[in-house]
């Protein structure tokens, strides 16, 4: 199953975000920051994880490194 996600998400990077530009404000990037934490956690948590982030990817917020949180 989290294959099936780190797919989507590849394909999202493939596709999508090339059309879109670099305008994450964060290192990792978000759609990487949601394969590490897919790799790193059990699926819910790591859907949960990402969903924050992106939540926080906007242009009034802080910006910098993010890593994946244990």
């Amino acid at each position: 199953m989290k294959n099936i996600f780190i797919g989507i998400i590849k394909l999202y990077q493939y596709i999508v975000s090339p059309m879109l530009g670099s305008q994450c404000r964060f290192n990792p990037t978000c759609s990487n920051y949601a394969i590490e934490s897919i790799k790193k956690h059990n699926l819910l948590k790591a859907i949960y994880i990402s969903f924050r982030r992106i939540l926080r990817c906007h242009p009034w917020g802080k910006s910098g490194d993010d890593p994946v949180p244990d």
